[in-house]
């Protein structure tokens, strides 16, 4: 009985239930802010004829995106590089528990936007306080730093890649069960209830990351042997990241930021491209769509289970690249619905490389800059958002009377320009994996 006990205790002091809890709230808000928007932007009218049109509604809603996407990626890049450097003083929990507390005030902003009939505009406020507590940028890579401590770098990817299931699983269950909340009946306002329990949810996750998650390093006997060895036995001693280190990081860097903005760009305009004729969705249609994306978790986790025992950590990065470019560029000629889960298909691996070169960063560096490397990536992320955000919002916009899907087929055509700086890091990386894994970070 004791030893359950320490084995329930053990479990409830680790980084999955935050993961769990924060991702299942994320899955209710996100269909619920959806559902929001369009229902504001239901009346929008041209402004040069005055009359309510489908692409005059469509360009409210990606305006409204764009501006929210906007402050929501700017604000936090600051607090995010400050929390970072606080997790890596040894303040691990600081860059997790912190966007707690933003998540919890922007999910009560568009509890107050319906409860009070408020202007969506108020989202914009609510993004900002996000934004400022450190915002999704911080969260994650303070997940990611707790997670590196706690592995081995030979074992970094899988444990990466599970913990991205858990998120997309977490995620799925969330967005089946978003639209039906949604819908549930409320004499305050439509999404109350939906809106309710996903801020209630980030209540009891901000508690448990304060009270209970503990921060756990795996000594990493790769990593000893290295840094500990005099120079005279088998294994060398670990010299800090020289010149070739610095080069596969902007490789890395590279591949993952066009990556981020193929997918990032895309995903964004999805969200308001499901609104429109021909597919024009419904609450329940919304949250089993977004849980069509949170499939891909499971079969991306499935896939480097499969595939990591055959083929090397670059290899899966490509791999992944070209299911997500596939995949998008189907999506530019989806006109049902069953045409979209088609194109969701074959982005069956599309998760893949983001994890992997987080991995891969991880062994370029040493243990102590864990943090700060793996928040700089996110930041590279934010500030490209700057310029991708507007910019697929107005091509979207420009293209819809010709072609509305010509900027999935963009974003294609981005992911595999992205593919080449990976390439170029497979060609490196081989003459020096096995010292990299034998110094471990």
């Amino acid at each position: 009985m004791s030893n359950l006990c320490d084995t329930v205790s053990a479990v409830f002091r680790r980084i999955e239930p935050v993961i769990v809890l924060q991702q299942l709230a994320s899955a209710l808000f996100d269909t619920a802010l959806q559902m929001v928007v369009k229902d504001r932007c239901a009346n929008a009218t041209d402004p040069g004829t005055g009359i309510s049109t489908e692409d005059s509604r469509q360009k409210a809603m990606s305006d409204f995106y764009m501006t929210y996407n906007l402050i929501a990626k700017l604000t936090p890049i600051l607090p995010a590089l400050l929390l970072a450097r606080l997790g890596d003083r040894g303040w691990r929990k600081a860059p997790i528990v912190s966007p707690q507390i933003g998540y919890l005030l922007s999910r009560l902003t568009l509890l107050l936007v319906i409860v009070l009939r408020g202007p969506l505009r108020a989202m914009w406020a609510g993004a900002a306080l996000h934004g400022l507590a450190g915002g999704f940028c911080s969260y994650w890579a303070g997940v990611m730093a707790l997670v590196s401590l706690g592995s081995t770098a030979k074992d970094r990817s899988k444990v990466m890649m599970r913990v991205e299931l858990l998120y997309g699983t977490a995620g799925l269950v969330g967005s089946l069960v978003s639209g039906h909340l949604f819908r549930l009946y409320s004499s305050i306002g439509q999404g109350t209830v939906l809106v309710s329990v996903s801020t209630l949810l980030y209540l009891v996750c901000l508690v448990y990351s304060v009270l209970l998650l503990q921060v756990k390093q795996v000594p990493d006997q790769e990593e000893s042997c290295g840094l500990m060895g005099n120079g005279t036995g088998d294994v060398p001693a670990a010299p800090p990241p020289g010149r070739s280190n610095k080069v596969n990081l902007a490789l890395l860097f590279a591949g993952g930021v066009l990556y981020d903005v193929a997918v990032g760009g895309a995903m964004e305009i999805l969200v308001t491209f499901q609104m429109k004729e021909p597919l024009n969705w419904n609450a329940t249609q919304v949250g089993y769509g977004n849980a069509a994306g949170f499939v891909i978790f499971l079969t991306s986790f499935l896939g480097v289970m499969v595939m990591s025992r055959c083929v090397s950590d670059v290899t899966l990065i490509l791999i992944g690249m070209l299911s997500f470019a596939s995949g998008i560029y189907f999506m530019a000629f989806v006109t049902a619905t069953y045409m979209f889960y088609l194109a969701r298909s074959l982005m069956l691996f599309a998760l893949i490389p983001m994890p992997t070169i987080r991995s891969l960063l991880s062994q370029q560096v040493q243990g102590s800059s864990y943090g700060i490397t793996l928040i700089s990536l996110q930041v590279a992320f934010k500030v490209a958002s700057l310029a991708y955000t507007p910019a697929y919002t107005k091509i979207y916009q420009s293209s819809l009377d010709w072609f509305p899907g010509f900027i999935f087929t963009l974003s294609s055509v981005i992911t595999v320009l992205g593919t080449i700086p990976i390439s170029i890091v497979g060609c490196r990386l081989p003459q020096r994996q096995r010292y990299e894994r034998i110094q471990g970070d």
